[in-house]
């Protein structure tokens, strides 16, 4: 589980040109736009303009380079050309990019059109929830310690965690160990080092914490139908902290204020 230093360069590079991809959709005019294109426009990015591989296709069989998970869907979603991305609508992009033989992933809420409050209100509890996490990372600490202060942040909210789905490790595989669950107890759990690398990755429900799987093998949705919403970074353990791998352009001046030195 514990990258070296040039294993963690070569990371931080993949990190890079993931937020990149990121940067340039929110230049994207999104709404009216199916899922598909979406999907068709950042394979082109990944692989023309920065030479890099899209990690999830072809991985365990995923025909796509992203997933769009729409409102009601908690993950996992499947780009295609009938799903459209309405005025109103929430959707998460999760997005993987592997170069020189390391994997970064990520993933964002996208707001579409004039979205509602309740909608919004959720998509920034679950940011506000991914960032909590993050900054519980350090040398020492423990998994639970993120675990807890995810679910604690989502429950003030008056919001559920999805317990089935959790970060993981990452490096020269997309799925690797430690499991990063977004629930727990302070104290408890595998403690950190410095060099590892993981995401953390909570799925926040507006309502039941509950999900059901559909009968293509690959969405996830609430039971209830109310909306969910997913955000994600890869990180690292630094000596002093973290370093969130996938920072945006946009997130600098908060990984600042929340981070500080660690960063």
């Amino acid at each position: 589980m514990i990258k070296q230093p040039h294993e963690l360069a070569l990371m931080a590079e993949s990190g890079r040109l993931l937020a990149s991809v990121f940067e340039a959709l929110d230049r994207l005019p999104l709404e009216g736009l199916s899922t598909l294109q979406v999907n068709d426009w950042v394979e082109r990015f990944i692989v023309q303009e920065l030479k890099a591989r899209p990690a999830s296709k072809g991985q365990y069989g995923f025909a796509y380079v992203l997933n769009s998970s729409i409102d009601n869907v908690v993950c996992h979603g499947i780009p295609s050309a009938s799903d459209i991305l309405r005025n109103g609508s929430i959707v998460n992009l999760d997005i993987t990019l592997e170069k020189n033989g390391y994997i970064a992933d990520s993933s964002k809420m996208y707001l579409i059109g004039e979205v509602s409050h309740a909608a919004r209100r959720l998509v920034n509890s679950t940011r506000e929830a991914m960032w909590k996490g993050i900054a519980t990372v350090r040398p020492g600490a423990t998994l639970g310690d993120i675990g807890f202060a995810i679910q604690r942040h989502a429950k003030q909210a008056g919001y559920s965690v999805v317990k089935e789905y959790c970060g993981h490790g990452i490096g020269r595989e997309m799925h690797e160990e430690p499991q990063v669950l977004h629930y727990g107890r302070r104290g408890t759990g595998l403690a950190l080092q410095a060099g590892m690398t993981f995401t953390i990755e909570p799925m926040i429900n507006q309502g039941r914490a509950a999900i059901d799987s559909s009968d293509d093998g690959w969405t996830v949705t609430t039971r209830d139908g109310k909306l969910s919403a997913q955000c994600e970074h890869t990180v690292e353990v630094t000596e002093t902290g973290v370093r969130v791998l996938t920072l945006r352009t946009e997130e600098h001046a908060l990984a600042e204020r929340l981070l500080g030195s660690s960063r």
